[in-house]
């Protein structure tokens, strides 16, 4: 986006770097915890910014619908934020466990128990007070078996499973233009959204692209200062840069894993 290219290379050229480059206060202590700070280039401001625009706070109960390495970091994140309760949905068994693995609970959309009847079962209320779309127009059906795209369950189902007056964070991808949708309305970004029952719940909505550098400089703090163990959270899996197209494949068999390429093997140094 930007019209810049090459983030995943052996050397990065920085536009405008005085002003998008965090600096780190000091370099011994920040190579400690480089496998935390790495996320502050994408997944954990991408995580954070959908948790603050569903309102998460002290006391909140949360559902984050997806458990790839943006939704888990949500959910770090809704941690960090106060949250009572924060529910991670997914339909891959293995990133359900990672989820769970730093103290979420979870909700396997693959079931035929549907996600409100395993949302009653936690709270004690079908309900919750913000979810969080961390799928976007990728996302598979709700379900036994579902496999074909459905691109607008997350967003409906999150509307199902907000509380009224609650709110929706939608850090999720959707696109103007999908070559590969399942009809000619998924093609041109056209989903069958039920608006009418946001309207009727008083829902807000926030979406749109991360303003990554709002965040940077605090979760910096929060990593530095042990507030957040996004690494851990995330499971990051350090890769060389050759081997960058494997990791693309294990990702999109579902791995629960956020791989990170080090082309110039600083860590080992």
């Amino acid at each position: 986006m930007g019209g810049w290219v090459g983030g995943q290379a052996e050397y990065v050229m920085v536009p405008y770097a005085d002003f998008n480059l965090l600096k780190f206060p000091d370099k011994a202590q920040a190579m400690e915890k480089i496998r935390d700070l790495t996320c502050l280039s994408d997944i954990l401001p991408t995580g954070y910014h959908g948790a603050v625009s569903a309102g998460v706070g002290p006391g909140t109960t949360v559902y984050v619908a997806g458990a790839g390495p943006v939704g888990l970091a949500c959910a770090a994140a809704c941690q960090l934020l106060g949250a009572a309760a924060v529910i991670v949905g997914d339909l891959i068994k293995e990133r359900l466990q990672q989820a769970r693995s730093f103290g979420c609970e979870t909700a396997d959309v693959s079931l035929a128990a549907s996600v409100a009847d395993q949302i009653e079962q936690i709270l004690g209320v079908a309900e919750v007070d913000c979810a969080v779309d961390c799928v976007g127009f990728e996302a598979r059906g709700h379900g036994e078996g579902s496999k074909k795209e459905a691109p607008a369950t997350v967003l409906n189902s999150l509307m199902q499973l907000t509380r009224a007056g609650g709110s929706l964070g939608i850090p999720g991808l959707y696109v103007t233009d999908d070559p590969g949708g399942i009809d000619q309305a998924a093609k041109t970004g056209s989903l069958s959204i039920r608006l009418g029952l946001g309207w009727a719940k008083s829902h807000a909505f926030q979406t749109g692209q991360t303003p990554v550098l709002k965040y940077n400089r605090q979760l910096m703090q929060a990593i530095l200062h042990d507030k957040i163990q996004i690494a851990k959270a995330v499971n990051v899996t350090v890769i060389k840069l050759d081997d960058a197209p494997k990791g693309y494949v294990d990702f999109d068999k579902g791995a629960a894993k956020k791989f990170v390429m080090d082309p110039h093997a600083l860590l080992a140094a």
